[in-house]
């Protein structure tokens, strides 16, 4: 058995460390890009979004490098990324592929399910060498998305543009190489200690922009022409709360914390959304109305056809927070100037109400 699953975000890493332990052979397939694309346009419906596009390219080149064990996403809902499992398997039969599609289901019991799924993939492996391997694998994601935070603030004050970017792929790889506990916490701090002596503009006031909108653009480079390495070359600090590591202690663990966050961002986009539209729609609308106050800006990512994410765009405009919102939709027509043209005007714009504002208040005292 040969294992292979799609990119999103840095997502492999603790997968990979996940299978290493339980010795299950895991295929990676390429870092996403437009060679991924183009296959997943190529035999895809032109109306489908671009997650389904890169997850369904990013199959068949696993599928290419020796993977009969395809993992993908699956379950029922209100948005279709539950159902492309079904319709990727159908695409990579007729591409004469021999291959067994697993669904990890984004329904249900989560991590019961995924227990069993590696006992199956690992010929039985004892309970506690699973859950073992798991606790591993989850804290590798942790340190990722802690580095992660880090670099988004980073980027915007640094003297030398791209210092904070090189450490973070630097630590990246020293994270995916980790094999132990002791490893990856030094790794962790030694980076982290790295990133926090990057020379910087002691005297810069970054604008703030929290990125906002579909799980799967937001967390992948590459859906989103790397808009967040972008900002920080404009000086503009990136925040979001959208991380792998915050999804899975509200999936699996429903931790506290994560179930109140949710449940206050649902109550704050009542008053404009009653219920869920399925994807991440209600959290972008209510996501805007919680946290307005800490940010200059929002930019909203969401894949072309996605309706959930249409209906929060066309929501976010009515609500009271007087905020800028530049929506952003992806596809493979994405173009990477006029997204970068357009992201240069959003902050000009930012810069220009922040001195309004500060002038308002020096004539106001």
């Amino acid at each position: 058995m040969r294992v292979g699953m799609p990119h999103m975000g840095n997502l492999y890493i603790p997968f990979k460390a996940l299978f290493q332990r339980l010795n299950i052979d895991f295929v990676i397939p390429p870092v996403s890009n437009q060679h991924t694309l183009s296959l997943g346009v190529k035999y895809s419906t032109e109306g489908l979004c671009i997650p389904f596009k890169l997850t369904l390219g990013n199959l068949i080149e696993a599928a290419e490098l020796g993977a009969d064990t395809l993992l993908m996403v699956g379950g029922y809902g209100i948005c279709r990324l539950g159902y492309y499992a079904k319709t990727q398997e159908q695409i990579l039969r007729d591409l004469d592929y021999n291959f067994e599609i697993i669904k990890l289901s984004l329904s249900g019991r989560k991590l019961f399910g995924l227990l069993k799924l590696m006992r199956r993939l690992s010929n039985n492996a004892s309970w506690f060498k699973i859950i073992s391997a798991l606790r591993f694998g989850i804290v590798k994601q942790f340190a990722i998305d802690k580095i992660e935070r880090v670099v988004q603030k980073v980027r915007a004050v640094e003297q030398i543009k791209g210092t904070a970017n090189r450490l973070y792929a630097k630590a990246i790889e020293a994270i995916d190489n980790a094999d132990d506990y002791n490893t990856l916490k030094k790794v962790q701090r030694d980076y982290i200690d790295q990133l926090n002596h990057v020379a910087k503009d002691t005297q810069a006031k970054p604008p703030i922009v929290g990125i906002i909108g579909e799980f799967y653009v937001v967390l992948e480079p590459f859906a989103n022409q790397n808009i967040e390495s972008e900002l920080g070359k404009l000086g503009v600090e990136v925040r979001r709360r959208t991380f792998i590591s915050t999804w899975t202690k509200f999936s699996f663990f429903f931790n506290s914390l994560g179930l109140d966050e949710k449940s206050k961002i649902h109550k704050a986009a009542l008053p404009y959304l009653k219920r869920d539209v399925g994807g991440d729609g209600w959290e972008s609308v209510g996501e805007k109305v919680l946290h307005a106050k800490e940010y200059d800006g929002l930019v909203h990512l969401a894949p072309f056809t996605c309706m959930p994410e249409i209906v929060a765009q066309n929501i976010m405009p009515s609500t009271k927070e007087n905020i800028p919102v530049l929506p952003i939709l992806c596809d493979e027509q994405m173009n990477r100037t006029g997204m970068l043209t357009r992201l240069e005007a959003f902050v000009d714009l930012l810069k220009s109400r922040r001195r309004a504002c500060n002038n308002n208040q020096h004539r106001g005292s």
